[in-house]
């Protein structure tokens, strides 16, 4: 009698980079004879890919953790792991915290998996948080989409913002060649994807780390030279990055997205504040002013673009005026889709220690008045979508409606409508809008003859 399969489950807070890991991750376990289990408490390997960004996020890791531990008392074969963020910043003082765990793993180790596992089962405790040359890893993801994926073209981040622990938990910079990129997106085609967003924490510093320049003392390797790169690779219909820092965002970036056709027309580029005195205290190396041309200089090539971005309220000092003035650059851009956080000290950072923090009660109060024009301008946004037809790329089913499939247009807005998942999954279908939200559409698909 053959003993069944090892089960594995991985819950995975944060940031698309960290999705991306954790698939990557599922490729190697899956390699290892593992099987997937959608229910934790079936599974006997356990692994956390953490976010350490908001406290909220590492709290709730420990709380997931203190159930596990408790279960491993009773199921010592449990192999429990947690990797990412939060084991990069807290590395030996993790298992001191939490004794029953078996892996402590950063994100630079996530290609290592197998090696560390193997010192696992044969005893050890490990902890592998020192800092590595990420090597190109052939292991194929468990992807969690047929049709869209994940493909990292950078890992870690060289800049300093004040209130980021990033750069303390994912190492330097170091870019992928573009032919192990191209190589990568080569399979996800061949295997029937149709679409990429290609990953960096700073993506547009790709290629910074990678030797060579041109005769004009341009680097050798850029974002724009890689999408010019992997263009042309077939299958792939659709191709996105994120994310973007204003500090690096170019014109000649910009043009190359106008220019090639499968580039879609919607970008993440984060401004955290609109005051430049908070800006200069986060260490941003960028004003309003610049962030303002370049959205301007995206519209002026694609005025339809769509534009998200990130933005922090309650940073130490931030005064009422200068929160004013983030709410002020949003109402004049009047962004499609705006990630807010109110600042959250995190260990490491040079502003959690600053004596000026602000209340709780003050960062609330901005967040939920940022929150309510954010609401307010992306659905006015929304109101240019109204009777038009969009190309609608078909993902999954409505999970609240198994009469309707979901998809995004390209400019990134999700959108429902009517239609077999069997029959359209992966196809790009022509969508005519008939119903808008904030950050969603509804429409009914048209046939051959109405498009």
């Amino acid at each position: 009698m053959t003993a069944s399969p090892r089960r594995f489950h991985i819950t995975t807070f944060g940031c698309q980079m960290n999705k991306a890991d954790s698939e990557r991750m599922a490729g190697i376990l899956q390699d290892m004879g593992f099987t997937w289990s959608d229910d934790p408490e079936a599974a006997d390997l356990i692994l956390y890919n953490t976010c350490t960004i908001r406290d909220n996020a590492e709290q709730k890791v420990y709380s997931y953790l203190g159930r596990q531990a408790k279960r491993k008392h009773e199921q010592p074969d449990l192999t429990l792991i947690v990797a990412g963020c939060v084991a990069q910043q807290e590395g030996e003082a993790l298992l001191r915290r939490v004794p029953e765990l078996d892996l402590v793993m950063g994100p630079q180790h996530a290609n290592r998996l197998q090696d560390l596992l193997e010192q696992v089962f044969q005893g050890s405790q490990v902890v592998a948080t020192e800092p590595v040359h990420i090597m190109e890893d052939i292991t194929q993801p468990r992807r969690d989409s047929t049709v869209t994926a994940w493909v990292n073209v950078i890992y870690g981040c060289n800049e300093r913002c004040t209130y980021c622990v990033v750069p303390n938990v994912r190492g330097v910079e170091q870019s992928r060649t573009p032919e192990a990129i191209r190589a990568e997106i080569e399979i996800l085609g061949q295997q029937g994807y149709k679409e990429i967003t290609l990953l960096g924490q700073n993506i547009d510093a790709y290629g910074r780390d990678l030797p060579g320049a041109t005769p004009d003392g341009r680097h050798l390797h850029t974002l724009t030279d890689l999408l010019y790169f992997i263009h042309d690779v077939p299958g792939i219909e659709r191709i996105r990055f994120a994310t973007s820092h204003p500090r690096y965002f170019t014109e000649r970036l910009i043009r190359a997205c106008a220019e090639l056709p499968k580039v879609c027309e919607h970008f993440h580029i984060p401004f955290q504040s609109g005051d430049n005195d908070v800006l200069k205290a986060m260490s941003r190396g960028y004003t309003h002013e610049k962030y303002r041309r370049i959205i301007d200089t995206i519209r002026r090539y694609m005025p339809d673009a769509s534009i998200s971005a990130d933005a922090i309220v309650g940073f130490p000092g931030e005064t009422e005026a200068q929160f004013e003035n983030t709410l002020k650059l949003v109402s004049d851009i009047g962004f499609d889709q705006l990630n807010t956080a109110a600042y959250s000290p995190r260990p490491g950072t040079p502003a959690a220690n600053w004596d000026n923090q602000l209340s709780e009660e003050v960062k609330s109060d901005r967040l939920q008045r940022l929150n309510h024009l954010v609401a307010a301008k992306a659905a006015e946004r929304s109101q240019r979508y109204l009777g038009r037809v969009e190309e609608v790329l078909v993902e999954d089913q409505n999970p609240k409606d198994p009469t309707q499939v979901m998809g995004r247009t390209r400019g990134n807005r999700l959108t429902y409508f009517e239609g077999s998942l069997e029959e359209l999954r992966g196809r790009v279908v022509p969508v005519k809008i008939t119903e808008v939200r904030a950050f969603s559409l509804t429409g009914r698909a048209l046939v051959a003859a109405e498009c």
